[in-house]
């Protein structure tokens, strides 16, 4: 309930921000029919060319066609800027008035037929001009090409700069999707909250595709080696005398080490990227080795142990980094794309390679069989890799970092220089506005001054405080969907053999055959569901059904059957894998833009929350181990039961801020 001062400053809000609005659609109708009216004259001139034209008045036109295009791209921006604003003073007056304004003012807004707040989002209208500009930019670069000389060879027209940033700015304003983007979103490569309109050029020198290429097989190669022993977990912890639940522990381990490896690789990774891939090649080839002589010592300390030394060479971070930092922006949703297929596809080929391995023999007085052949395979895939990163691997230059600055602000005088020529109008918010905005990006109550409150975090502790109600929620969605897959993957071998007998090779199989799902969910979510529905929508969706999936799993009909198990288990992992898309996408807009960098940055974050909760999965599934193998199955999915009702709970709090 509001005090009556309260109440008076939100309905004042409210009468503002009405005529603010107002005012900027109006603008933006009146620039759209500007645009309009330039485009039409600009088809004139072009229907009145000649045949053949000549190519100086061809140039002539597609460069009217730039600037028309220019001014677009200036007018997205301009949308843009006051989209970000109007969200930011919404959290703003959430953290002020202790209310959920939010809430009400998208719900009474949101799908209002005669809603300016939609001309804001969802750009109204501007779909046509940006056709039409892409459109005749690209029939003159044709028309240019089939007037050349005939000794000339043919060349195929090339897209027009301007026509990609436009669709990228396009992309940004309508949430709009494909599957390369759906994809990409599952490697939460943080950008910037808000990115120029012409789109950052990243000097070619610090690009290397050959390192970005040893980056993606660094995240396969990890990948195979956390799900390549899962379906002989449980025989090798019995083979050294353990039961068969403490192959919990033993999966567990690397994620345990992992939880601190992501602190110090993504700090390393301010300084060098080269050095932590092959700190990480070194422990991760010391901890295979070691997990393979385990056999021959009968110890199950050093298997342990070679599980923490894998955990402990985890250069996911500095994977990410290397995205975010080296790679161009006009490729970096393909190599994000490329990063989560790395992933998936290892997390398929870990558990087939396993059921492979199937044989028994010994060279002088070390064994090789099903349970300690995983070892020695990754331990020569490492070394080989160490070889490989040592001779092509190219460290990119540090120094261009420090001299961003200088770029940073030319790139703000361009932007102040574009909006003073085409958008001398009222924005959302005033100068003072923004100046207080600036200090308290977040809301977070902090008084620094602006050029401190764009620092990034310096600790967890710093980065938590930046975390608002929206971003826990989603961090806790991703700790449940981790969970539940952990839970699933973990014990899928112990609980496969107790009901159904399945050999390890039938176990290889079933692990394979659900990471083989990653990518063609993906391409279905991510080309058609993601634009047909909003990502709040698809989010509640999955939550749902990864509800309905374990609920299915219990073990309340006797006898438990295999096609029970592999169903639910199926609903379960596909419906985990298209929330972790979706649940990463909104994590990456709601997110402060200060954790877009530095070492404590949004995916540190949403990999600390993930790896916490397969060390929770891993360590549930070895206490509920003493129970008997009976009660195995329905105490582990317990928590995770609980898990998902409260995530689901939360979703529906926080619905409405999710846009």
């Amino acid at each position: 309930m509001f005090f009556p001062k309260a109440e008076s400053d939100v309905f004042n809000y409210i009468v503002v921000s009405k005529f603010q609005i107002e005012k900027i659609v109006l603008f933006l109708l009146e620039q759209q029919g500007l645009l309009a009216s330039r485009l039409a004259k600009l088809r004139e001139q072009h229907d009145a060319l000649e045949e053949p034209p000549e190519i100086s008045q061809i140039t002539e036109l597609r460069e009217a066609y730039r600037e028309v295009g220019l001014d677009l791209l200036k007018l997205l921006y301009f949308v843009e800027v006051n989209a970000i604003g109007l969200r930011k003073i919404l959290k703003k007056f959430d953290k002020r008035f202790r209310y959920r304004f939010t809430d009400y003012y998208v719900k009474t807004r949101a799908n209002h037929p005669y809603s300016q707040l939609q001309q804001v989002f969802k750009h109204v209208g501007l779909g046509a001009v940006v056709g039409a500009v892409s459109r005749n930019l690209h029939e003159l670069q044709d028309r240019q090409g089939s007037y050349l000389s005939i000794y000339d060879p043919p060349a195929l027209p090339l897209q027009d700069p301007v026509v990609d940033s436009i669709k990228a700015a396009v992309d940004r304003l309508t949430n709009s999707t494909n599957f390369l983007n759906f994809l990409a979103q599952h490697a939460l490569i943080m950008q910037e909250e808000l990115p120029a309109p012409v789109e950052e050029h990243i000097d070619e020198e610090r690009y290397h595709f050959m390192s970005l290429l040893l980056n993606l097989a660094n995240t396969f190669l990890y990948m195979v080696n956390t799900y390549i022993i899962v379906p002989t977990a449980d025989n090798y912890s019995m083979s050294l005398g353990a039961a068969a639940t403490v192959c919990g522990i033993v999966i567990g381990a690397m994620a345990v080490a992992q939880v601190f490896s992501s602190v110090y690789f993504s700090a390393w990774s301010n300084r060098s990227y080269f050095r932590p891939l092959v700190f990480s090649s070194i422990v991760l080839l010391l901890g295979n080795t070691l997990y393979a002589v385990a056999y021959d010592l009968n110890s199950i300390t050093v298997l342990l142990l070679g599980r923490l030394f894998c955990g402990f060479g985890s250069a996911r971070a500095v994977n990410r980094r290397y995205i975010s930092d080296c790679v161009p922006l006009k490729i970096r949703m393909q190599a994000s794309a490329g990063f989560v297929s790395a992933s998936a596809l290892g997390m398929a080929c870990g558990p087939a390679l396993a059921g492979i391995l199937q044989t028994n023999f010994k060279i002088y007085k070390f064994t090789f069989n099903e349970d300690t052949l995983p070892g020695w395979v990754m331990a020569v895939a490492w070394l080989v890799y160490l070889i490989w990163l040592w001779i092509s691997f190219k460290e990119p230059s540090h120094d261009m970092e420090e001299n961003n600055s200088p770029q940073a602000s030319r790139s703000e005088a361009a932007e102040s220089n574009a909006l003073e020529k085409g958008l001398k109008q009222p924005l959302l918010i005033t100068s003072e506005e923004k100046q207080e905005d600036d200090e308290d990006p977040e809301g977070d109550g902090s008084e620094e001054a602006s050029e401190e409150s764009r620092r990034p975090a310096t600790s967890i502790v710093s980065a938590y405080r930046l975390l608002t109600p929206s971003v826990k929620v989603q961090l806790l969605i991703y700790f449940m969907l981790k969970y539940v897959m952990e839970i699933l993957l973990s014990e899928s071998s112990v609980i496969t053999t107790y009901y159904f007998g399945w050999s390890t090779s039938t176990v290889a199989i079933f692990l394979a055959c659900l990471g083989l799902t990653v990518l063609p969910v993906n391409i279905v979510v991510g080309s058609y569901i993601s634009n047909m529905f909003e990502d709040r929508q698809i989010l509640l969706a999955s939550e749902i059904m990864v509800f309905i999936g374990i609920l299915l799993s219990f073990h309340i009909f006797i006898p438990y059957t295999v096609p029970q198990y592999v169903c639910s288990g199926l609903i379960m992992f596909v419906s985990a894998e298209v929330l972790e898309g979706v649940n990463l996408s909104l994590l990456s807009r709601v997110m402060s833009s200060r954790l877009s960098r530095g070492t404590y940055n949004g995916g540190l974050l949403s990999t600390e929350a993930g790896t916490i909760a397969r060390v929770i999965a891993d360590a549930t599934i070895t206490l509920a181990g003493y129970l008997g193998q009976s009660r195995l199955l329905n105490v582990t999915l317990f928590p995770s039961l609980l898990i998902c009702i409260s995530s689901i709970i939360a979703t529906c709090f926080t619905y409405n801020s999710l846009y």
